[in-house]
């Protein structure tokens, strides 16, 4: 028998395509899978006219079966079959393909009746990363001799006359020895292989069929002490299908309502609560798909984490061809789960390589579409479902707008909460705007620790007495997002830490501006004594009937000092702190007073109130024993 070289440079592919092109071995069993499935299609469409086929519907299948001591595994169909000549085409020249030829001669009315998978070449091949030797022999539909073509993958194949009892094909792998970098055995257990099965070729439309390992009870010719027969336990196979077949995601709402769908997400994401949303898209147009897709009650472990992995399952004709394809969630939506089905998927060489991206761009741009629409109906129809949704993954929403220098702030914008001072509750930015009084011109904020520690500020007083709303930030984002919003329905964002004449009257404006003026040599004197600490002291336009505030000066804010001192490395910015003193108050006519009388005094005081500053504003002491020696120095 004459060995043939490939009609390609042979080796020098077939090792790029083995050790560089998949990244796993077991992705073998899904290429010879979808080639045997192929292979039904070409029949199955056949059958169509040709009443001699003599079969439809589940007539087609698919079967694995595993010989431990032959050490092989035999893939075998009953599909159309090949010619010798066609051996020679479609196997000896690497990254030809059958099935595309075949899709290209189909009328085009007639294609969407037919699901080819591999349309990709060069599949077959990565049979030789687990294989020393494949054979596979084949009997066309319609021939009388069937045909064995046989390769080591090295560099040549024969092809020679075989027997097969009737048309169809089996591709026979052997496979390599063991060694300790790799284990091939793993390859000739049944579980192993089912669980392969489940994973890539699950929603392959032909039954896959294995012998299934089972044991049953049988009466025994022994007896135990009170002379009944002894029970043992048998082991025998079973033939049985082995794949689910149908997509669920491929089949209508009156074939699966969504409580199947949603039964489906809890077993196969194993959540124990319902996902707050369900989306179901099956879309047509420049490149048509459907999807599955879930957002969950909860965030999982780990998932505002580096370690955490964004993706939907990517399926080609229902073969899985990435598990978390990250491409087609962004950042700012990564915590939906689910799947999307296409089969207008440009692949390359292999599945795993995808030709462009052009499809999975218009695909995800499509599924944000969707997914913020079906965020915006549950926060408007289910208010309690997205409160809690938001509470699980609201940070992600806050971190999107942040994001890509805030790209994405239009798009998410509405879907934020923040807690009202004035409901007690979270508020959408819409809600707090449409509240506003008719005088109020600004949307107000403050960030600290929590609502209640932020109510108590004494920045807050002024607006609450006026009337006006509070929005409540207790996120280290939350500074960051209203930096990178700037407005909203043309309505500005304003920090209760800055200066606002809309919540000053105008006497009171004019004694700030005069106090500032009378006040000099004492501001300076506590500048002085409070050194690098401060960067200013001023006479304050904010405090009512509070001593003290701090606030900032320039690009950074004490919310974002506070949040990169979370960071780690050193070199950390910070901000310009500004002391506000209330004129108005006791504690600075005491201070003045002591500037007046005794200067050693009123450094003290001016340590203790920046120090209460610090603490009103969230910031740790300086030095907590000098403070604590300052105020008890009071107490005489």
């Amino acid at each position: 028998m004459e060995k043939k070289e490939f009609k390609t440079e042979s080796k020098r592919i077939l090792d790029m395509m083995i050790n560089s092109v998949y990244t796993h071995r077991e992705i073998f069993l899904r290429e010879i899978i979808s080639n045997a499935s192929d292979a039904l299609d070409k029949l199955a469409y056949r059958a169509l006219t040709d009443d001699s086929v003599g079969l439809s519907g589940d007539d087609f299948r698919i079967k694995i079966t595993l010989d431990k001591d032959a050490r092989t595994v035999t893939v075998s169909d009953n599909g159309i079959g090949m010619t010798a000549e066609e051996l020679e085409n479609n196997l000896g020249v690497i990254a030809q393909s059958g099935s595309f030829r075949f899709k290209n001669g189909l009328d085009s009315d007639k294609v969407p009746d037919v699901d080819i998978i591999g349309q990709f070449g060069v599949g077959f091949y990565s049979a030789f990363m687990v294989s020393s030797k494949v054979s596979v022999v084949t009997k066309a539909f319609g021939s009388d001799q069937a045909f064995c073509w046989e390769s080591d993958g090295s560099d040549g194949y024969t092809v020679s006359e075989s027997t097969r009892s009737g048309f169809g094909t089996d591709v026979i792998m052997h496979l390599k020895d063991d060694s300790e970098e790799e284990n091939y055995s793993e390859f000739l257990d049944f579980y192993r292989i089912r669980e392969l099965i489940k994973k890539y070729s699950d929603y392959i439309r032909f039954p896959i069929v294995m012998d299934v390992p089972k044991s049953r009870a049988v009466e025994s010719d022994e007896t135990d002490e009170d002379g009944k027969k002894k029970t043992t336990y048998e082991s025998y196979t079973e033939e049985e299908t082995v794949n689910s077949r149908i997509p669920i995601w491929k089949r209508s709402r009156e074939e699966v309502p969504d409580e199947d769908c949603v039964k489906f997400y809890k077993e196969k994401y194993y959540e124990h609560e319902d996902p707050v949303a369900l989306i179901r898209a099956d879309v047509q147009g420049l490149v048509s798909y459907k999807a599955l897709l879930f957002i969950p009650a909860s965030a999982p472990f780990g998932y505002y984490s580096r370690d955490f992995e964004k993706g939907l399952s990517l399926y080609s004709n229902g073969v899985m061809i990435i598990d978390k394809c990250a491409d087609l969630l962004p950042d700012h939506f990564r915590f939906v789960k689910g799947i999307v089905d296409s089969d207008d998927l440009s692949l390359n060489i292999s599945r795993e390589l995808l030709q462009h991206d052009r499809q999975l761009k218009v695909i995800a741009s499509s599924l944000e579409k969707r997914i913020k629409r079906e965020l915006k109906n549950l926060l408007e129809n289910d208010r309690e479902k997205y409160e809690k949704f938001f509470t699980a993954f609201g940070l992600q929403l806050k971190y999107g707008v942040v994001n890509d220098y805030g790209a994405h702030k239009e798009l998410l914008s509405d879907l934020l909460l923040f807690r009202s001072m004035n409901k007690k509750a979270p508020v959408t930015l819409a809600e707090y705007v449409a509240a506003m009084p008719e005088d109020q011109k600004h949307i107000y904020y403050a960030c600290g620790e929590s609502a209640e520690k932020i109510e108590a500020l004494p920045q807050s007083e002024r607006i609450r007495d006026k009337g006006f709303d509070l929005l409540c930030l207790t996120d280290d984002v939350d500074q960051f997002v209203m930096e990178m919003l700037g407005k909203f329905e043309e309505k500005d964002f304003k920090s209760a830490d800055a200066d606002d004449d809309e919540l000053v009257g105008s006497d009171e404006k004019e004694k700030a501006e005069e106090a500032e003026k009378t006040s000099a040599d004492l501001l300076a004197f506590v500048k002085e004594t409070l050194g690098d600490s401060v960067s200013a002291v001023r006479i304050s336009r904010k405090l009512k009937s509070h001593p003290v505030c701090l606030s900032s000066e320039g690009g950074i804010t004490i919310e974002m000092e506070k949040y990169f001192a979370t960071l780690p490395g050193d070199n950390k910015p910070k901000a310009d702190r500004v002391l506000e003193l209330n004129a108005g108050h006791e504690a600075f006519a005491a201070l003045s007073a002591a500037f007046e009388n005794d200067r050693d005094t009123a450094a003290k005081y001016a340590r203790i109130l920046y120090s209460q500053a610090l603490l009103i504003a969230g910031l740790p002491l300086e030095n907590p024993t000098e403070y604590s020696d300052l105020v008890c120095g009071l107490m005489k």
